[in-house]
C-alpha cells in the first residue's frame, strides 16, 4: 500500500474577502475530488482571504501510479484560472 501526500499553496489575487476565498477553493476541491478520486482539504492559511493551501491524499498499491495521479493534479492546479499555485510537495508513505 502506498499513499500519496500532496500539499500546494495557491494565491487567490482576485478574493476581496473570506468569502470570495472559500468559492474559489470549494469549486476546486469539489472539482479534483470529482475527477481524480482523491482527499482534499484546506489545511492552512484558513484565515487569510488571498492565500489557501491545500492537501491531498490518494491510497494505491503502485508508487508509480501515485506520483502519476498526484503530478496530474499539479498540473491541473496549474491551469485552474481562478488561483495561482504559488509551490507544492508531493511524499509517497
Amino acid at each position: 500500500m502506498v499513499v500519496g501526500v500532496l500539499r500546494f499553496r495557491l494565491a487567490i489575487y482576485e478574493a476581496l474577502s473570506l468569502k470570495d476565498k472559500r468559492r474559489v477553493v470549494k469549486s476546486l476541491k469539489d472539482r479534483l475530488a470529482g475527477r481524480h478520486n482523491v482527499s482534499i482539504a484546506e489545511v492552512d492559511d484558513l484565515d487569510h482571504w488571498q492565500a489557501a493551501t491545500l492537501g491531498v491524499a490518494l491510497v494505491a498499491n503502485e508508487g508509480r501510479f501515485v506520483q502519476s495521479a498526484l503530478a496530474r493534479i499539479v498540473d491541473e492546479v496549474r491551469a485552474y484560472p481562478h488561483a495561482s499555485l504559488l509551490d507544492y510537495d508531493i511524499e509517497l508513505l
